[in-house]
């Protein structure tokens, strides 16, 4: 048996519980005895399933979804105006809020890299299942829909912050190692083909009961943003209608009690690992005494909340002394074990359907739909109904909504401002040394080294 690697650079086994990653050169190793043949882990649907739960846990750990300092929650709030960071050279957050970033940039590297790396594995799934003799049809659908759903989410994240890339779609390493990145239309066209057929293959039961693997619930809420992302409007609303028509297994809850576990407004979360293990969010964001040592919310950003707005007394805490005040996320709570884990890394919530259905409306001319789902929003807030009256103001009042509600949330602000094309009119104003080109992050420097057929760097770098 040899083992088998993927571009980028990284090696994937399949062990006897759960997927293991390293990283090496493109060359054949062999494989070590105590680790089970590819084909044997599907073989048997515990081993199958393990082998994805380890892509879920390698996805909150490392990667571009990952809620520590290194993934894009952190980088793409620095990079807008949600966080500040401190001037401390050896922070890593520090060249995202001064856009300052390098092709040689760690951080950027172990995004990419590691969302490839969870990407290969997606793979990995779909193809041992479909040689798989002993999964049964359904078991088959599920770890296949789950795959699709995996791949098509990491690919949105990687497209939105790099621009044109490769999408990844086998496990041959003769292949990946020369992939050419794509246009970011065609990504998209590929990231909406692979949610419809997890829409198709996935059911509306829920697995577990605390929502960490996702169901077709999850698939179509994702392909509802996809949709507002590429302008079809009519489908946007329409995916964001079928996810909240489930009135009776989702609905919007207290503030305070949101990002706890139990909530019925999260779609999907990624599990925290053993019991009593919270999120990487909490740890990272939380800080008790002043001045802040990586990171603080930006005041332009707490600044902006309307007074009575229950989102900025319950998701943000403020920490003061004799040295001046700082602000910090405070949607998490636990930033420490506890003796039941309490809070989970929502990755999707309902609130975002309804503000996706809205600005869809809104477009569409259905103003009184668009005013009706953006003060369900706002009502939970403790907010009056919004005073927009035109298309353009509605569209605007989304735009602000999703600021106050997303912040600090898998970079959401980014996104939304570089597709609507408002990062230079909003940024320019308030972030030192912000230009137009910083609307990509740069490719990392070693995989354009080793992979010719990527092309150019971004522009700007």
């Amino acid at each position: 048996m040899k083992t088998i690697f993927s571009h980028p650079v990284y090696l994937i086994t399949l062990s006897f519980s759960f997927l293991a990653f390293g990283c090496d050169s493109f060359v054949e190793v062999e494989q070590p005895k105590s680790q089970l043949q590819s084909s044997a882990v599907f073989e048997d649907y515990s081993t199958a399933t393990a082998a994805l739960s380890d892509i879920y846990a390698n996805m909150r750990d490392k990667g571009i979804l990952t809620g520590s300092a290194f993934g894009i929650s952190n980088t793409a709030g620095c990079y807008t105006d949600e966080i500040t960071s401190t001037q401390n050279p050896t922070n890593s957050s520090l060249p995202f809020y001064n856009n300052s970033l390098l092709p040689s940039n760690t951080t950027i590297a172990s995004q990419w890299n590691g969302s490839y790396n969870q990407i290969y594995a997606a793979n990995a799934v779909l193809e041992g299942t479909l040689n798989s003799t002993k999964l049964t049809e359904d078991q088959k659908r599920q770890l296949n829909g789950e795959s699709y759903f995996i791949r098509a989410l990491l690919h949105f994240y990687l497209v939105n912050a790099f621009g044109d890339i490769p999408f990844i779609t086998v496990t041959d390493y003769k292949v990946n190692s020369n992939v050419s990145r794509i246009p970011v239309d065609q990504v998209y066209k590929n990231i909406t083909t692979d949610l419809e057929n997890a829409v198709n293959l996935l059911s509306l039961e829920q697995i577990t009961t605390q929502r960490v693997r996702p169901n077709k619930t999850a698939a179509q809420a994702l392909l509802a943003r996809v949709y507002l992302y590429r302008k079809l409007y009519p489908e946007a609303s329409n995916a964001a209608s079928a996810v909240l028509n489930q009135a009776g297994a989702y609905s919007l809850g207290n503030i305070d009690n949101i990002f706890l576990i139990s909530s019925k407004e999260t779609i999907w979360q990624l599990q925290a690992g053993t019991s009593g293990l919270n999120t990487l969010q909490a740890s990272f964001f939380t800080f008790s005494t002043p001045p802040p040592p990586l990171v603080s919310l930006n005041n332009n950003l707490v600044n902006s909340f309307q007074t009575g707005d229950l989102r900025r007394t319950s998701w943000i805490k403020t920490i003061s002394s004799s040295a001046g005040t700082w602000y910090h996320a405070y949607k998490y709570k636990e930033n420490n074990a506890t003796s039941v884990s309490k809070e989970y890394s929502v990755v999707l919530r309902l609130a975002e359907q309804y503000l996706i259905r809205a600005e869809a409306r809104a477009i569409q001319g259905d103003l009184i739909g668009a005013k009706e789902d953006l003060n369900l929003i706002r009502k939970r807030a403790g907010l009056s109904d919004t005073p927009a009256i035109s298309k353009e103001e509605i569209v605007n009042a989304v735009l602000q909504e999703r600021r106050w509600e997303f912040f600090t949330e898998y970079g959401h602000r980014f996104f939304d401002l570089k597709r609507l094309e408002k990062l230079d009119n909003i940024l320019s104003f308030i972030k030192p040394g912000w230009n137009t080109e910083d609307r990509l992050f740069p490719i990392p420097q070693a995989e354009l080294s080793t992979n010719q057929n990527l092309g150019n760097q971004n522009p700007g770098y």
